[in-house]
């Protein structure tokens, strides 16, 4: 059964044309989350999972349309392995327990990382989900694992190169657009609104290129603690903000 649309000026009062058209979200806090209860850090990962769904169904049905969430970064390896073997097996469990909740929300599954070192059992996992819901037309939920945009960015430039390698691209010829659609995440919009929860403030190597001129909202909140009052007042925050784009402002109209 698919979830009902919601009319963002009732359920939120912004109006849709004032809402991000991508939200890239840091999910920080899940360790932190359960060492102040005394729990395992496992268990705060488990409860940030559980976390992503509200999320995601929301922005469906609010037709935000791409949102990407920074899962598991290229840098994460070096956490200790029981936690890294944990995350992997959440992984794999996650995108099988979710299909329903992206079937039934006409959400279309894509990853952004390197596929390079991620167990099989996540690929194989990864490769169906994301050619179940190939053909919606909904919201685009990118899972960024095993993602690093330094990584990214050596990629598309390795991609470029061999480009121009093959005679098919000349060196002149290079310009954001070509660099953009070497990205892992060609074809998507740049993100418009950038959260971070766990009240940090820092990029960590998340989308360098397509934050460019994200507007940026932190969150006090550990992330298995931001629910939809924090997603709707962090759209309220960017449905305030004058955006300029290095230039002059863009004036909401009446």
């Amino acid at each position: 059964m698919t979830e009902s649309p919601l009319d963002p000026q009732i359920t939120i009062g912004i109006r849709r044309d004032r809402l991000p058209r991508h939200i890239a979200v840091i999910m920080d806090g899940n360790g932190r989350w359960a060492q102040a209860r005394g729990l395992p850090r496992i268990k705060g990962h488990e409860r940030g999972a559980e976390n992503v769904r509200a999320v995601v169904t929301h922005c469906a049905r609010l037709g935000i349309e791409a949102l990407t969430l920074y899962s598991f970064s290229t840098d994460n390896w070096k956490r200790p392995q029981e936690e890294v073997e944990f995350l992997m097996e959440l992984y794999s469990l996650y995108l099988v327990a979710e299909r329903e909740t992206i079937m039934s929300n006409n959400v279309r599954f894509l990853h952004l990382g390197r596929r390079e070192g991620l167990p099989s059992r996540v690929l194989d996992r990864m490769d169906e989900t994301v050619a179940l819901s190939r053909s919606n037309t909904g919201l685009r939920l990118s899972l960024a694992l095993n993602y690093g945009s330094r990584e990214e960015i050596v990629d598309a430039t390795r991609t470029l190169a061999r480009a121009v390698l093959a005679g098919v691209l000349l060196p002149n010829d290079i310009d954001e657009e070509h660099i953009a659609g070497a990205l892992y995440s060609a074809g998507l919009p740049d993100p418009d609104l950038l959260i971070r929860t766990a009240n940090e403030r820092r990029l960590s190597n998340f989308l360098l290129w397509q934050i460019s001129y994200a507007e940026i909202h932190i969150c006090e909140n550990l992330w298995p603690d931001f629910g939809l009052d924090q997603l709707n007042g962090a759209l309220r925050d960017y449905a305030s903000r004058e955006r300029r784009f290095g230039a002059v402002p863009i004036q909401p109209s009446d």
